[in-house]
């Protein structure tokens, strides 16, 4: 079964883009520093590779912000990801909108759009595009998972990745150390028990 999943850049100081955002800079002043680790090219870089090899390829389709989807139709087509169905989460919803990258867009509200990206994705996840639209999915206990790539970079300001949400967030594995440094965590729903320490 699919998770949801946020699956995000973020500096050091806790900013998933720049300031100033805007269609001609759609990660902001300075933002595409974020994902400069995509390219492999710093100290250990072979690992980001690994890593964004692994990571892109559980991607089984996507939900996101409408903001994001309107920033993201020049430079991507409405995603990064050519082909995969995206579910826009919106109250303008309309028609379903084939994107110059294959995919296939649907605009739905929060609960819908996900639950039929999750039916779309199969076994594969959901990834979550867009801060404002984790935080709403966090808030209905609709994330399974966040995977933190951390840049050492200090922005001062941008977008916040979080702006006081409240969660309790489980390891999944290592950190694994490449350019930058990536994380996973299970999200703890409320009904959940946090596992003991020592325990399987």
């Amino acid at each position: 079964m699919s998770d949801v999943v946020l699956d995000v850049s973020v500096s050091l100081d806790g900013f998933s883009a720049g300031p100033n955002i805007r269609m001609e800079e759609p990660m902001g002043d300075g933002g595409e520093r974020l994902h400069e680790w995509h390219a492999g090219q710093g100290p250990n870089g072979e690992v980001d590779l690994g890593v964004a090899r692994e990571f892109d390829g559980t991607v089984g389709a996507t939900v996101i912000g409408r903001r994001t989807f309107d920033l993201g139709l020049r430079p991507w087509g409405g995603t990064p990801f050519p082909g995969v169905p995206a579910f826009v989460v919106t109250h303008r919803t309309r028609e379903d909108l084939l994107g110059d990258n294959g995919g296939t867009f649907a605009f739905d509200g929060l609960e819908a759009a996900t639950g039929r990206a999750k039916d779309a994705a199969g076994d594969k996840d959901v990834w979550v595009l867009g801060a404002e639209l984790a935080r709403q999915l966090l808030q209905v206990g609709l994330l399974d998972e966040v995977r933190i790539h951390l840049v050492p970079l200090l922005m001062g300001e941008g977008t916040p990745l979080f702006a006081g949400e409240r969660a309790e967030l489980i390891p999944v594995g290592e950190p694994v150390a490449g350019t930058v440094t990536h994380l996973r965590y299970r999200v703890q729903k409320r009904h959940q028990r946090a596992p003991r320490r020592g325990s399987r």
